[in-house]
């Protein structure tokens, strides 16, 4: 099917997104032809630019030329600089138009209600240590539990590293080995407690050795795991003298859920007599306790309990047209629900803070994110990096030159609603609508801090391709283009690349996402990152890291 060549994304802008590759002396738009060879995702220019004129896209300032740039010529690290518009507080008053929910009104998902009301799309137990002293303890307990309690496989890595080792005992030379392609799949052994989804071991290189800010931060990002509806039960790991002491994660638990009551075990080494008499009472209670967990089963509930994180790694050209855009209208079809959603990676907001301020419901929400942004960008120029820095080999190479091209587009993630509160890590949502939380852009500390702050689905967009999941949120990666869902369609869960072709609509696809959402919320579809074990969990010690 024959589509558009390359797209204006606001009608302010004065820059062009390619759509496929142009060769030169192609037409775009009346009188407007291309100079040179402009290859798909990259950025061409609709008028001329002297050195010092801004670049305007999404309808924002994402950079300033450095050079003379033609008409028709191609964007680059070489002739823009990363720039991007001042912003104060809220200085518009915004009303939102919600959409159409059409038949989503009456749907439910089935997922599992805890005594607190809150309900989860997953029901796992997790193992928890509170310094990095215990992570031998961690695995010990990983190594006893998950292959005894059927929740390990002997993956096809495993059993072809057996086949290499098998051939070569054998008598296998070079030539031999390299004709063996792959191991089989063995099938995973049927899990002892049915309704426990997984056991996750989220282990860490903190809990001692910063600062007691450190410290509480840490405690407060286990707890939003602790009391995470996805979470049935706990078995916590302490040496006893760490900073992040036990104390500070049972204050932290009340505070995020004061009438906590599921079973939370905790044990502490200094207080045994040996390594082995605390492991095999760890073993023993978290046993019984599984039992308990065990009779929670899925049952109905409204679309409004589900809370949403979206993020977005691995981004490309086409991320703020098609992926980034669709998850947006699924995330306003949520909010339209009652529903929640977390917007984080503050890194990624720059060039856009005045529309963010805008949309903020009270001048001091407005305020609050305003001064988080311009303390977290100031803390990383101290360290003589800053916000324009955020851009990966990756995102430029793919046509993400600045930090605020790279942003105007991230933002659509988080749809168009009003925004409802403002949160700095590790807080927890509040309220239902949109949210944003303070995070770096890296995925992995970002995606850790959403499920920490009580996203009980995520999803995540890419154009170039990543694995990342989390231990405890159903993660789903969406591909912004189709070469790359058919690249790697054990990474991809959800394509948006019609979008690009002109086959398909931003609001049909926002539907169709939030239906898979759906699906995966009640435990009937599982997305590939949960298919690969793909447990993620970084914390975020608090610093520069954009």
């Amino acid at each position: 099917m024959d589509y558009k060549t390359a797209i204006r994304v606001d009608p302010n802008d004065n820059v062009l997104v390619a759509l496929k590759n142009i060769e030169p002396s192609i037409e775009i738009e009346p009188g407007l032809i291309t100079k040179e060879y402009v290859p798909a995702k990259q950025k061409l220019t609709s008028i001329k630019f002297e050195a010092g004129d801004e670049i305007i896209m999404y309808g924002v300032t994402v950079g300033a030329a450095t050079q003379t740039i033609l008409p028709g010529q191609l964007l680059t690290t070489e002739n823009v600089a990363h720039k991007s518009s001042t912003y104060t507080g809220k200085n518009l008053e915004f009303t939102w138009k919600e959409p159409d929910l059409g038949d989503l009104k009456n749907k439910t998902f089935d997922g599992y209600h805890r005594s607190n009301g809150k309900v989860g799309t997953a029901n796992h137990w997790v193992f928890i240590p509170l310094v990095f002293c215990e992570s031998r303890n961690l695995e010990m307990l990983k190594s006893a539990l998950r292959k005894t309690l059927g929740y390990s496989f002997d993956d096809p890595y495993t059993t072809f590293a057996q086949e290499l080792r098998s051939s070569f005992e054998n008598g296998a030379d070079k030539e031999k080995l390299n004709k063996i392609s792959s191991g089989s799949d063995k099938l995973s052994q049927k899990p002892l407690f049915a309704n426990v989804d997984g056991l996750k071991f989220l282990d860490h290189g903190l809990g001692c050795g910063g600062t007691r800010d450190d410290a509480k931060t840490l405690c407060g990002l286990i707890a939003g795991y602790i009391t995470h509806p996805n979470v049935a039960g706990a078995t916590i790991l302490s040496l006893g003298c760490q900073n992040a002491q036990v104390s500070i994660l049972e204050e932290e638990i009340e505070n995020r859920d004061p009438n906590f009551k599921k079973p939370l075990l905790i044990f502490e080494q200094q207080k045994y007599g040996s390594e082995r008499e605390m492991l095999n009472n760890a073993i023993r209670e978290t046993f019984i306790g599984l039992i308990e967990a065990n009779n929670c089963k899925r049952t109905p509930a409204p679309l409004s309990e589900l809370s949403l994180g979206v993020e977005c790694g691995g981004s490309d050209g086409f991320s703020g047209i098609s992926a980034n855009p669709t998850i947006g209208q699924c995330a306003d079809l949520l909010v339209g629900l009652n529903g929640s959603v977390i917007l984080s990676e503050f890194p990624e907001l720059c060039g856009v803070e005045q529309e963010l301020c805008n949309r903020c419901e009270t001048d001091a929400l407005a305020e609050k994110f305003a001064h988080l942004m311009k303390l977290y960008n100031s803390r990383a120029e101290e360290h003589g990096s800053g916000f324009k820095d955020n851009p990966s080999p990756g995102n430029i190479r793919d046509g993400l030159i600045t930090d605020a091209i790279k942003s105007a587009g991230a933002a659509k993630k988080g749809g168009t609603s009003s925004i409802v509160d403002v949160l700095d890590y590790p807080e927890q949502i509040k309220k239902k609508g949109l949210s944003l939380l303070c995070t770096p852009g890296g995925d992995v500390e970002s995606t850790t801090a959403m499920a920490g702050s009580g996203a009980n689905l995520m999803v995540f967009s890419t154009g170039l391709g990543t694995p990342t999941g989390n231990p405890i949120t159903p993660t789903l990666k969406i591909s912004t283009n189709t070469e790359l869902a058919n690249k790697l369609p054990d990474l991809i869960d959800f394509d948006t690349g019609s979008i690009i072709r002109g086959e398909s609509s931003i609001n049909d696809l926002g539907k169709d996402l939030l239906n898979l959402l759906i699906e995966t919320a009640s435990g009937r579809y599982s997305p590939k990152a949960v298919l690969l074990g793909q447990d993620d969990f970084l914390p975020w010690k608090r610093g520069v890291s954009l």
